[in-house]
């Protein structure tokens, strides 16, 4: 499983690094960014709760 965040779409908003601080962060602009793209198995489910609850849709989970 890889993620990405759309820098372009993202708010800022932290839910994801909230949920999921293992895999996201909020950086010094103010928006999310990945730590880390290829997430192992005992994190799947946090990166999937992540990305269902970013309100713009930014996350994109493969």
């Amino acid at each position: 499983m890889k993620v990405e965040v759309n820098r372009d779409s993202c708010i800022g908003c932290g839910a994801c690094a909230a949920i999921c601080s293992d895999v996201f962060e909020i950086d010094d602009e103010g928006l999310s960014v990945v730590v880390t793209e290829d997430v192992s198995d005992d994190q799947k489910q946090e990166v999937q709760d992540a990305a269902d609850s970013c309100p713009t849709g930014a996350i994109e989970v493969k």
